[in-house]
């Protein structure tokens, strides 16, 4: 039985934008239970490595740098600043291509005043970044490439076979939580039909859902309540594509990849079941 949104319980796997999550589905009347699925922990060389960057930099070795995160910028930024070198990067970063995958990691470099030369479309997966990059001249060109939280494998072999010169950075890296007994619960509580519903806004968060429930011995009963017993909400074409790996098929994506659009979504989804049940 499906119940309206001010009444269903929501989970949500998000862990840095959380507590916005959570407020957009409190504006819209609902309830938030938030289980983040995933930690974002620099390397033990993270310092090293942007500092290598910085170095390449300075001595003119690059032609261009791909952001692939906000996330990655701002590990950048903020490692080189430790080091009170910050305006030397902004300086040699004005000189080259600036690459974006999207919106966010865009957000963070104007504020420090950098140009976007090149930005991914929506629904800015590596997809529509590969369409942007068909347009630029990589042949012998030397370009940094900022990685998310794991090697984007198929954008390092694209780079490649434009024979560009990639230098590849990893600034943070995605893991479980160091406490997995909340997300366990969750699993469980989602096998038992007693969750209406689950926002997913990441690929990784899929992974590391059904990674646990291999743990528990339930995965299989994870993937047939998310068939049949939770309304799945997913943010774009990558997290969907991720779920339906598991066998899984979401019944709300937003048009627009963006957590209010995925919110209200979710709401008028729900209340268009509710009114659909038949009456008693």
């Amino acid at each position: 039985m499906t119940r309206r949104f001010a009444e269903a319980e929501i989970a949500v796997l998000e862990a840095r934008m959380s507590g916005e999550l959570a407020n957009l589905i409190a504006r819209h009347g609902g309830h938030a239970r938030c289980i983040p699925a995933v930690r974002e922990v620099p390397p033990a060389d993270a310092t090293q490595q942007a500092m290598t960057l910085l170095h390449e930099l300075c001595a003119q070795r690059l032609d261009a740098i791909i952001f692939s995160t906000g996330v990655g910028a701002n590990a950048l930024l903020r490692e080189i600043e430790r080091q009170g070198l910050l305006p030397e990067l902004l300086d040699e970063l004005k000189r080259i291509t600036i690459i974006c995958r999207g919106p966010k990691p865009a957000t963070v470099l104007r504020k420090h005043g950098l140009p976007v030369h090149i930005s991914a479309r929506e629904p800015y997966t590596t997809e529509e970044l590969l369409d942007a990059l068909d347009e630029v001249e990589l042949n012998g060109k030397r370009v940094a490439l900022l990685h998310y939280g794991e090697r984007n494998a198929r954008l390092v072999a694209y780079l490649q076979e434009r024979d560009a010169r990639v230098l590849e950075f990893c600034l943070y890296e995605w893991q479980l939580p160091e406490d997995t007994s909340s997300l366990t619960q969750l699993i469980h509580d989602l096998c038992a039909g007693q969750v209406d519903a689950l926002i997913l806004t990441s690929q990784v968060q899929v992974r590391h859902l059904f990674q646990l429930a291999e743990r528990e011995g339930c995965r299989q009963r994870l993937a047939e309540a998310l068939r049949k017993q939770v309304t799945v909400a997913s943010i774009g074409p990558t997290c969907s594509e991720a779920l339906q790996q598991y066998g899984v098929r979401p019944q709300v994506v937003p048009e627009h990849p963006r957590m209010g659009h995925l919110v209200k979504a979710l709401s008028d989804y729900l209340e268009r079941q509710s009114q659909t049940l038949p009456r008693s």
